[in-house]
Order: structure tokens, then C-alpha cells, then sequence
């Protein structure tokens, strides 16, 4: 971005931000805070630079930064499979376990309950140890876990397992984008992000590929879990072959003190003072973008199984249309987002998937319905691929693995029943099915009015919410690191003479946490 000129301080308090956040959206030039070495902040009007050839993006990278990249989307898409190696599948596992859809479905809810726990202690764990052996521990254990529920005889013991699997799925996503991301140069974010959000849809493309070519036999949904187990181990083996963070090894450099329990607890504490209404801000933002994506994928295959009555073969083939058509989706927008501003493509995004969505539902052969597939994840990806980077952007900088993890966890804890919800009410009502007049279970319709609602909410939440486009986080130390620095430990004290020193040095903390 090129700086223009002056501009008002960004608004402290929730109506202020708001009222400035929403008159923002409609000015093409971006309010940027700018941070100097001596802490002061100025806030400037900056001017987008032009697009870049994505090539020449990709060419600010080095190779290193580019083993970082890929390693965080494998991670990202092996956790994907994971995930979506169930939800592919319900109709199997339904009669595998001898039970209703709705009933499977309850393992999604489990799943997703229990990601929040595990995005805060992977995501804490990430910013005090570094990004690499948590991601190991994660990966492994994830990839067991899979193995676990193949031989999980009852409906019960899926359940559980699923549940624990839940708790480690968790601790990906946070590790995983700021790993990717934090090194890569600010022009380029908005295109990595982007292809690095779509990471989760590649993740579903390939765990329906494998669904496809396992065929439609009921116990056939081991093959692709088994699949999805040695994707995960296999990406927690490669990671321990490459070294940790840039943003660690040159915190090691620096020469400053190792960051201790206690500095890394207090500057936490002074962060979430501080950030608490940024903190329920992303939270809100990232329950409806996940109740956006859950809805309008998990039970996709399902409607075309059970409403269009399609065959295994063309409903997978649906499938992975649909998810070819959200990776291209979140690569393009998250792009552009670099030139037209995070909000607006989401906002943008947002509402073109929410006129989309009667071509979505209303086709009844496969090549319409798998063409209005393609473009309306196109749309809902495309708003997904600025999340990464934005989430990353709007974190307190030295709080980039946990933060964005919790707050992407914690939507998806509120959002977790929302693929029970569309099976219990698409169970108990029906439609007629044009062509043959077969009464079916009203999928279609109970994702339409869902995701036309959610879409709504995205709009409005973004379009009042903050933007940082173009901060530079890329140089701030790991959590602790500076407060070590600025509190002083007791036995300076015992040599002062005097506790003032004390609560002048944690103020010190305070005004860190505030600067950046």
C-alpha cells in the first residue's frame, strides 16, 4: 500500500469501531496503523498498491518460506480428510451402525464441540514451544485416531472416539495458518491465504475421490478412514524433518531470555484485557462462517443421495465438483482481497452465494446440479480463503497461533450441531420430488433457507467489523518474550529495595500489549 495521508486514530469502544468500520467499507483507501521502532503509532489513509502478477507474488517467497507454506496446507488438508471422511459417508455409517442419519451426525456435533478445547491448549502450546512438535503430536495422534474408529464396534465407542478426535482435529488450524503465513511478505498474504484456506476444501475433494473410488458398499467406508490415517501420520513424519518457526529461531538469536510460564500467563492476561471485544468480535464472525460452511457441505452428498436419488458414483462426483469449484473460489477472492479489502470480498462473496442458492438446490440432473455446485462454493469458499490472513491480521501479534485457532474453534463449538439440525429437520418434513413425484426427505430446502440466513449474517457482521490490511506482524516475539524483558524478576527487586519498580515494569507490559 501506498501511504497517502493522514488519518483519524482507528476507534477504541464497540460503537465507535462500528460506526467508523461500516463508513471504512464504502472508502477505497485503507486506515492503516502504523507502529515505528520507538512504539508510536500514526494512523495513515493508504492506497491499494495494484494486483500482482501471481507469479512474481510467488517468487517473493524463498524456499524455506515455501516448506513452511506447504507443510501448513498438507496439515490443514490431512485434517480435512479427516474430518470429511465422515461426513461423506453418513448413509453408510447409518447402516453400518444400524441407526438414522441424523444419529451419525451426532459425531459431527461431538467433533466440533470439542475442537475449541483443543485450538487452546495446541494454540497455547504453539506460542510458547513453537509451531513444529505440537503439529507432530497433533498429527500422529489424529491419524490413530482414525485407525480407532474402524474398530470401533458399537455406535457407542464411535462416538467416543470420535469425540477425542475432536480435541485433537482442534489443534491444527491455528499451528497450521501461522506457520504458513507468518513469514510470507505482505503483498503476497491475500493469495497464500487463500490457497491456504483451501486446503480444507482439497481435503474434501480427496476424501470424496476416495469415497468414489471405494464404491458404495457399507463397509467400504473403512478403506477411505484408513486412507485418512496414513495422510495424517504421514504429515507429522515430514514435519519433524524440517526445522521450527523463523519467528522462533530468531527470537533465539536475539538473545533474549526464555520466555517462562509465568511472563507467557501475564502477557496473555494482559492481552485478553485488552483485546476482549476483538476476541468476541472473531468469535462471532468465525460461528457464522462455520454454521456457512457446515451447512452448505456436510450434508450436500446426503441431499443428492437421499432428495435427487442419485447413485454413489454421480452423488461423489457432485461432490467433488462442488469442492474443485471452492478451491478455485477461495484462491481468486482471498486474492483479490489483498487489492479490494478483507471485508468487501467477503461481504461481496457472501451475498452473490446467497442469490445462488435456488439454481443450488432446484436442478434434478447431475450436470445442473453439479455446475450450481461448483459456483455456489466458488462464493462461499471465496469468502472463507480472506479468513486466514484475516484473522491472522486482527490478532494481537505475538498471539498468532492461539488466537486465530480459539476464535476459528470456539465458532465451530457454536456452530457444531448445525449438520444434526439440517438432518433432524430434512428427516421430519418432505418434498415432492419433480419427475417421478417420490415423496424425499427436504434436504434442499432446509440447507437453502439456512445458508440464505447465514449468508446474511456474514454480510452484516463483516461489513461492521474491523479490517488491519497491511499490518506488519512478521517481526513481533513470541508471547512472554518482552514481558520477561519488562518485569523484573525478584531478585532485582531485593537489590532495589522497593516493589514500585514492580508494577512500573508490569504497566510497561500493558502499554507492549496496547502498542501492538
Amino acid at each position: 500500500m501506498a501511504a497517502d495521508s493522514n488519518a483519524e486514530p482507528i476507534a477504541k469502544g464497540t460503537i465507535p469501531t462500528i460506526k467508523q468500520s461500516f463508513r471504512d467499507l464504502f472508502r477505497w483507501r485503507q486506515r492503516v496503523a502504523i507502529t515505528n521502532e520507538y512504539g508510536e503509532v500514526a494512523t495513515e489513509w493508504q492506497t491499494p498498491e495494484p494486483l500482482q502478477n501471481p507469479v512474481k507474488l510467488f517468487m517473493q517467497l524463498s524456499a524455506k518460506d515455501w516448506v513452511f507454506f506447504i507443510v501448513g496446507l498438507l496439515a490443514w488438508t490431512a485434517d480435512a480428510f479427516d474430518f470429511h471422511a465422515l461426513s461423506i459417508q453418513t448413509v453408510k455409517l447409518a447402516k453400518y451402525y444400524d441407526t438414522s442419519k441424523t444419529n451419525v451426525t451426532t459425531a459431527i456435533t461431538l467433533t466440533l464441540l470439542l475442537r475449541s478445547i483443543g485450538a487452546a491448549f495446541f494454540g497455547l502450546a504453539g506460542d510458547k514451544f513453537g509451531r513444529k512438535w505440537p503439529m507432530v503430536v497433533n498429527m500422529i495422534v489424529l491419524g490413530l485416531l482414525q485407525i480407532a474408529t474402524i474398530y470401533s464396534a458399537t455406535f457407542q465407542q464411535f462416538l467416543a472416539v470420535r469425540s477425542l478426535f475432536g480435541l485433537f482435529m482442534g489443534g491444527v488450524y491455528g499451528n497450521a495458518i501461522a506457520m504458513a503465513l507468518e513469514n510470507c511478505p505482505v503483498n503476497a498474504r491475500g493469495l497464500m491465504s487463500g490457497i491456504l484456506q483451501q486446503g480444507y476444501s482439497f481435503g474434501y475433494v480427496l476424501a470424496a475421490c476416495a469415497n468414489l473410488g471405494v464404491g458404495g458398499s457399507t463397509e467400504s467406508w473403512k478403506t477411505v478412514f484408513w486412507i485418512a490415517a496414513g495422510f495424517s501420520i504421514a504429515v507429522g513424519l515430514v514435519r519433524i524433518c524440517f526445522p521450527e518457526s523463523n519467528q522462533f529461531l530468531e527470537a533465539k538469536r536475539s538473545g533474549k531470555p526464555k520466555v517462562t510460564p509465568a511472563a507467557f500467563f501475564r502477557e496473555t492476561r494482559h492481552m485478553l484485557a485488552k483485546e476482549w471485544r476483538m476476541c468476541i468480535y472473531c468469535i462471532i464472525l468465525m460461528t457464522w462462517f462455520n454454521y456457512y460452511s457446515h451447512t452448505s457441505q456436510d450434508s450436500y452428498t446426503t441431499f443428492l443421495l437421499t432428495q435427487k436419488e442419485f447413485e454413489n458414483a454421480a452423488a461423489s462426483r457432485g461432490s467433488i465438483i462442488m469442492k474443485v469449484g471452492a478451491c478455485v473460489g477461495g484462491t481468486i477472492i482471498g486474492y483479490l482481497s489483498q487489492f479490494i479489502g478483507r471485508r468487501r470480498a467477503m461481504v461481496g462473496a457472501a451475498l452473490i452465494s446467497a442469490c445462488l442458492i435456488p439454481a443450488w438446490i432446484l436442478p434434478t440432473s447431475e450436470p445442473s446440479l453439479s455446475a450450481s455446485g461448483f459456483f455456489m462454493q466458488f462464493f462461499v469458499q471465496g469468502a472463507w480463503g480472506v479468513i486466514p490472513i484475516h484473522l491472522n491480521e486482527l490478532s494481537p501479534p505475538a498471539f498468532r497461533s492461539s488466537f486465530p485457532g480459539i476464535t476459528y474453534q470456539l465458532g465451530n463449538m457454536i456452530s457444531s450441531p448445525s449438520a444434526q439440525i439440517v438432518n433432524a429437520i430434512a428427516e421430519s418434513h418432505f418434498v415432492t420430488r419433480a419427475g417421478n413425484g417420490d415423496r424425499v426427505e427436504a434436504y434442499g430446502p432446509t440447507m437453502g433457507i439456512a445458508t440464505a440466513i447465514i449468508a446474511l449474517g456474514i454480510v452484516v457482521t463483516a461489513a461492521l467489523g474491523p479490517e488491519k490490511r497491511g499490518s506488519r506482524f512478521e517481526t513481533t516475539a513470541p508471547a512472554g518474550t518482552d514481558v520477561e524483558d519488562l518485569v523484573k524478576r525478584p531478585s532485582d527487586d531485593a537489590e532495589a529495595g522497593s516493589d514500585s519498580d514492580v508494577g512500573r515494569s508490569e504497566k510497561g507490559a500493558e502499554e507492549r500489549i496496547e502498542r501492538v
